[in-house]
């Protein structure tokens, strides 16, 4: 579900759990390993090509999701490059200092009679699981799609400094 800011007439992602965005991660872990072991298979089951399966069946399962984060002195921003998704196929987690993105559009369905020659099109959906560079607050964030490039500002969480403690002899 998307939500409308108050501020403008754009739609941002939906903000959803960690818990609901881990069990999609183990998800999407046993589809790529599926299909990295019908890869193997199909090479004749050779152990030196097993990190090239993988990789393959995960360039299959995933859209590649290329990723910038930057840090301000109170601020985490975040710039992702989704091109093809819309507000409300895209859904973020923020726990801590962990992010996690995913998304997935409604794929059409290819014609059964066309044989591609050559194609890159081979997944409807991405996921990407960040480590931020510091704790950030999960409310009152800025998430903006706009041009096929998800914008995100999260505010960091201030971080106690250490108290110090004066060791006296007794």
């Amino acid at each position: 579900m998307t939500k409308k800011n108050d501020d403008s007439n754009s739609i941002t992602p939906t903000f959803v759990s960690a818990e609901q965005m881990f069990e999609r991660l183990a998800d999407i872990t046993r589809q790529t390993d599926q299909k990295a072991y019908d890869f193997f298979q199909g090479r004749g089951a050779s152990v030196e090509t097993h990190l090239e399966d993988w990789l393959k069946a995960e360039s299959v399962i995933l859209r590649p999701t290329p990723v910038e984060i930057t840090e301000t002195e109170n601020a985490v921003n975040i710039r992702a490059a989704v091109p093809g998704f819309k507000p409300d196929e895209i859904e973020i987690s923020v726990k801590d200092n962990l992010l996690i993105l995913s998304g997935e559009t409604k794929s059409e369905k290819k014609p059964e009679d066309k044989n591609p020659f050559y194609s890159e099109w081979h997944s409807n959906r991405f996921f990407r699981r960040l480590t931020l560079p510091c704790e950030v607050k999960a409310e009152n964030v800025e998430a903006h799609l706009k041009d096929g490039v998800l914008q995100m500002t999260f505010k960091k969480i201030e971080s106690e400094e250490a108290t110090k403690i004066a060791v006296k002899t007794a």
